[in-house]
């Protein structure tokens, strides 16, 4: 046990998981929040249901990091996967495993995770304070608290967890770098990672709002010709480009970003080959022998998507079908196995799930998570250059690494 004095700034999952396992190790534990409510990104994750964790071994969650992998072994190893799933279980959230091993509230809303966490830290007693910290207070070498706008507040240790710059209405505006910095800490380059993606082709607006399940999706990197991701899954045409859950994971797999580098491809009909494909628009065609093209293809593919498929495989919209030539019949085959988004860019930092880039983890000691450089600092969650791909992994990072430093930080 302990009577030190632990300061917590920002009370997402990393910070209140921080909060908490200081305190159960006998801290006195306070939590700055500048917003009025804890929790407020990890309300609106999962559209709204939170994809808790991931229910995975350790070796299975080290091979979905996207950055820095190596670093999260001490962390992973202390709180795994099977304990965050044990710890939210113990305390009354019953929990539930979806496809993907993605762990959700049984009750599907994210305010329920929210809460338990903050039940947690009011009954170790953690004083949640709302307060913006202006900056950290160190000198010869050590925290020694942080400034408020109207006062200082002193401490043993401070734990820096205001997350990255990925949704900026909830708060993550990125002091958490600037905190760093000031301390004397390298912050990698700041990218979005599991974002939407915006478009070259002028075509692809025409299709705002189409939703596609079951399609592969392959991206190609074009200066590389080789293959950066393939995935089975769901996705969504906007106003700007794509997006939904297979374009987010694959973002993170496109890091040098510029007009034109990466190609997406979506086969519409993954479990058709080729040959059982043209057999099938083979059967739709004499079953709408003198109609247009654009009215017979409805069964295939959906409407909105016609008109784009078509124009694309070159084909005028009122031929009729008993007319369609082979050569005709396989450019409307390869749209439908291949159909190409040329991808202009990522949609900007603020619409990220999470910040890719952080504190340089070469400065902060994996085993405690405290600064290699200032002591008495300590980091955890997006703030850190950690990252992971979607499935409830990156949320396991906030906790694996707040509650070793709020454990480290308490000693």
């Amino acid at each position: 046990m302990t009577d030190k004095k632990v300061i917590v700034i920002g009370a997402g999952p990393a910070g209140m998981m921080a909060a908490g396992a200081a305190a159960e190790n006998g801290a006195q534990v306070l939590l700055l929040e500048k917003n009025q409510k804890v929790g407020r990104k990890l309300a609106i994750t999962g559209k709204g249901r939170c994809n808790i964790t991931n229910f995975c071994d350790t070796d299975t969650f080290i091979a979905h990091l996207t950055a820095n992998p190596r670093f999260m072994y001490s962390a992973i190893n202390r709180f795994s996967c099977y304990d965050t799933v044990t710890f939210f279980e113990e305390r009354g959230l019953r929990t539930k495993v979806e496809r993907g091993n993605r762990v959700f509230p049984e009750s599907d809303k994210a305010l329920d995770v929210v809460d338990t966490l903050y039940r947690y830290l009011t009954d170790l007693g953690v004083a949640v304070i709302r307060s913006e910290v202006k900056g950290l207070r160190i000198e010869n070498g050590a925290v020694i608290g942080v400034s408020l706008a109207d006062r200082e507040v002193f401490a043993d240790a401070v734990i820096v967890a205001c997350g990255g710059m990925s949704y900026q209405a909830t708060g993550s505006t990125g002091d958490g770098y600037t905190f760093a910095k000031a301390a004397g800490h390298t912050i990698t380059p700041l990218l979005p990672s599991l974002v939407p993606l915006t478009a070259m082709d002028q075509d692809v607006p025409q299709l705002q709002g189409l939703s596609l399940k079951n399609v592969m999706l392959t991206v190609k990197d074009n200066s590389t010709h080789k293959e950066v991701y393939r995935e089975m899954g769901e996705m969504l045409f906007t106003h700007f480009g794509i997006s939904g859950p297979l374009v987010l994971s694959a973002s993170a797999h496109m890091r040098q970003m510029s007009p034109g580098r990466y190609t997406v491809y979506i086969d519409m009909k993954p479990a058709l080959d080729e040959e059982t494909l043209d057999k099938r628009i083979l059967r739709d065609l004499s079953e709408f022998t003198n109609k247009d093209i654009i009215n017979s293809l409805g069964k295939l593919l959906p409407k909105k998507l016609i008109p784009v498929v078509i124009r694309r495989a070159g084909i005028e919209p009122h031929t009729k079908c008993h007319t369609l030539t082979a050569e005709q019949r396989q450019a409307l085959l390869v749209q439908i196995k291949r159909f190409s988004v040329d991808i202009q860019a990522f949609r900007p930092i603020n619409e990220a799930i999470v910040t890719h880039g952080g504190v340089d983890v070469k400065d902060i000691d994996p085993r405690t998570m405290q600064s290699k450089l200032v002591k008495g600092l300590f980091f955890a969650g997006e703030v850190l250059d950690l990252d992971a791909y979607t499935g409830g992994f990156n949320l396991q990072i906030a906790y694996a690494t707040g509650r070793l430093a709020g454990e480290s930080a308490a000693l």
